[in-house]
């Protein structure tokens, strides 16, 4: 069974940074396979959103509030996928969650909150 887990939340001040990291195991190679692998942020009382994704075959997407300060990235030798965050603003403040699509199924972490103070 396919599982995923998050780390490197935490709290921060405004225009620091931290570097998230989702570890899939489970499944051998799954992040050489899937189709996509993503970043999600939900903040309280919003819906979950997408930060950045990375398509098989197409560059890095991110969404316009974290362009220029994110940067998702993957070690398939790891089964890691990481999210550098830089510049961080309060308005970052959510609990983050990484996300595998495979031809088979969709794979959600539990997540790992972000607390950015002003």
């Amino acid at each position: 069974q396919v599982r995923l887990v998050e780390s490197g939340g935490g709290l921060v001040q405004e225009g620091g940074s931290l570097r998230l990291s989702c570890v899939a195991s489970g499944a051998i190679f799954i992040l050489a396979v899937a189709n996509a692998v993503g970043w999600y942020r939900q903040a309280p009382g919003e819906e979950r959103v997408v930060v950045a994704r990375i398509t098989r075959g197409a560059p890095p997407n991110y969404a316009d509030s974290v362009k220029g300060r994110f940067t998702i990235s993957r070690d398939n030798t790891k089964n890691t996928v990481y999210l550098q965050m830089n510049s961080l603003k309060p308005e970052d403040t959510a609990v983050y969650f990484c996300q595998v699509v495979t031809s088979f199924d969709t794979y959600w972490g539990m997540g790992t909150q972000v607390t950015v103070s002003s």
